[in-house]
């Protein structure tokens, strides 16, 4: 059984008095371990999936089922649950809160995975003191993405991680997500416009005027090292 399954999902957004349709009635599936990449041009309908994965918002119609529960019927107490141990975010924008440090932001919440590893894995341990303000661009998405993995998720839900970095910040970022993923065994979806790293991943789903387009499955995803845009 799919780890992760949207059934003839729709998504609609009322624009003063139109009706847009993000999503059209799209079915695919993602199994567990997979690293996938969300593509194409439909930005409205990347935003909703988003949306809807990171427990944001809810569809106009269908099903969603993670790991066999129904999150599309989760309220209160239980989605709070989802959005709290069942999802790891990362933003475009890191998403810190300005006032805490490196290591206060990436231990909002309780958790058993090694601070210290991941603080050496992302090369930031003599930063941990430091708040947002005081670091980089690249080392900002670094605590974002440490904060993602440290709590410990059935998944991590990407919305353009490297959008903002330059092209080696962007492979770093990129390669550290892999690696790490690999490590802890986690499920990677990465929505983004950036079709050049489609390769990395082990399935690209691509949409497009709300529609499903396509679905690839790389049977050998490139090295990140590998890419080139």
């Amino acid at each position: 059984m799919a780890y992760i399954k949207f059934k003839n999902v729709s998504k609609e957004y009322e624009n003063g008095n139109i009706l847009e349709k993000a999503l059209k009635r799209i079915s695919f599936e993602i199994e567990d371990g997979e690293i996938v990449i969300i593509t194409g041009p439909s930005t409205l309908g990347k935003k909703a999936i988003f949306s809807i994965l990171s427990g944001a918002s809810g569809p106009t119609c269908g099903e969603i089922l993670i790991d066999g529960t129904k999150i599309n019927e989760l309220k209160g107490r239980n989605l709070t649950k989802y959005k709290r141990e069942c999802v790891g975010l990362v933003f475009e924008k890191d998403n810190l809160l300005e006032n805490l440090t490196v290591e206060e932001n990436i231990c909002l919440y309780p958790s058993e995975n090694d601070l210290d590893w991941l603080l050496k894995k992302m090369n930031i341990t003599n930063k941990k003191d430091n708040f947002p303000s005081q670091l980089s661009r690249k080392d900002q998405q670094k605590v974002a993405i440490a904060r993602a993995f440290y709590k410990n998720p059935k998944f991590i839900l990407c919305n353009e991680p490297v959008e903002l970095l330059g092209l080696k910040e962007s492979k770093q970022i990129l390669k550290l997500i892999k690696e790490i993923a690999k490590k802890e065994k986690k499920t990677i979806i990465i929505i983004t416009n950036n079709i050049d790293i489609a390769p990395l991943a082990n399935k690209v789903i691509k949409i497009k005027d709300g529609l499903l387009e396509s679905i690839k499955v790389n049977k050998t995803p490139l090295d990140v090292g590998d890419l080139k845009w």
